[in-house]
């Protein structure tokens, strides 16, 4: 098939590799334009970007597509199918029509539940237990469309999103590449989203990432793990008299009352019910160290987290 691939990060670098390993013809690829990025801001091609370079496909990076010489482009393309993941964005509607076939999406999430920006950390931030990735067919409306292929997974109590993304990225480009072969044998049917049990992955706020550790310490371990490693949860301590905001990228529950915020042994902190215990934290200006390294180089440490 003649095929427009739109995406960007990382997470849609396999998909648009199955693609092509699956012997379609990949006419363009459209993504995020190069930003700045690093110390010296020199632009940055996306994963997608690059990737695309490689296998010497054409690459679009218009800013958007709802000007009528942009669509008149992608329409030129006479693609039988566009396949979107993780583009960045909206696709009116003569986009949306322009393929023979339409537009697929691989969504990462078990519609309709997260649906919008950011489905990964919302599941793992929420709790839940499971999720999945599905190959869904695009419409207007946000991540409303019908849904063709799913695949469940199950999030372990202590996965961070990081392992997550990571896990979902090889099983919905094996997943796609599954969907486009069942399109090629008319196999392919697709299943209207069920009108109960929608909610919204909103884009995760700078806001939401210090850690209240006046919350239980269930929320706290699924804020931690939801947000590592990106943008990663954060507190602030009190270092041989210096303030220093510290991430906490991996966490366990641990024993633990008292005064939330009192940090014990191990650097166990206990919360408005219950404990965590950090496993794995970063220090402003520097990497990532698990917490026995963070407590021998910490100095003269506060006893309570803020």
């Amino acid at each position: 098939m003649r095929i427009v691939f739109m995406g960007t990060p990382e997470f849609a670098v396999p998909t648009l590799t199955e693609i092509v390993a699956g012997g379609h013809e990949v006419v363009a690829v459209y993504t995020r334009a190069p930003k700045p990025a690093g110390r010296g801001q020199a632009e940055r091609k996306s994963p997608v970007h690059e990737a695309a370079e490689g296998f010497g496909i054409p690459v679009f990076t218009p800013k958007s597509l709802k000007g009528e010489a942009e669509q008149a482009e992608f329409a030129a393309h006479d693609a039988d199918l566009a396949v979107v993941v993780a583009y960045g964005l909206l696709l009116p509607k003569p986009i949306l029509d322009a393929p023979r076939l339409g537009c697929l999406n691989l969504h990462g999430s078990l519609l309709p539940r997260w649906r919008g920006a950011a489905p990964i950390q919302r599941a793992v931030m929420a709790g839940d237990a499971r999720t999945g990735v599905i190959v869904m067919q695009m419409e207007e409306g946000l991540d409303t469309g019908p849904m063709g292929l799913i695949e469940e997974m199950a999030i372990g109590p202590d996965m961070t999103s990081g392992e997550l993304h990571d896990q979902m990225m090889v099983v919905g480009a094996d997943l796609m590449g599954r969907a486009l072969a069942a399109i090629e044998r008319g196999s392919l049917h697709f299943t209207p989203q069920p009108e109960d049990g929608a909610t919204y992955a909103k884009k995760i706020e700078k806001a939401e990432a210090r850690i209240d550790w006046s919350r239980p310490a269930t929320e706290v371990h699924n804020l931690i793990r939801g947000l590592s490693p990106f943008p990663g949860a954060w507190f602030e301590l009190d270092l041989n008299g210096v303030p220093v905001r510290i991430k906490a990228l991996r966490s366990t529950f641990a024993e633990g009352s008292g005064v939330p915020g009192t940090i014990g042994d191990n650097l166990t902190i206990t919360c408005g019910s219950g404990a965590v215990r950090l496993v794995t934290v970063q220090r402003e200006g520097k990497g990532a160290m698990d917490a026995q390294t963070f407590l021998r180089g910490a100095g003269t440490l506060a006893r309570v987290a803020g």
